[in-house]
């Protein structure tokens, strides 16, 4: 895999988790506490590291 597309994928795959985690704990905070607050700090955390391992075992598959 070239780099640009390694860091094409590593903000796809970003981005997605972010939107997805952002909106779950939104909702959770919702369903289960009556009011919706969306946590931000572990929605970005999942989206690095996230982003980070699944473009590390792309890469290493497409590789092999």
């Amino acid at each position: 895999m070239h780099i640009k597309q390694v860091i094409v994928n590593f903000f796809i795959v970003s981005a997605l988790t972010f939107v997805v985690a952002s909106a779950v704990s939104f909702l959770y905070s919702l369903v289960l506490h009556g009011n919706g607050v969306a946590d931000w700090g572990s929605a970005i955390r999942l989206a690095i590291i996230l982003g980070f391992v699944i473009t590390w075992v792309e890469s290493k598959d497409k590789n092999q």
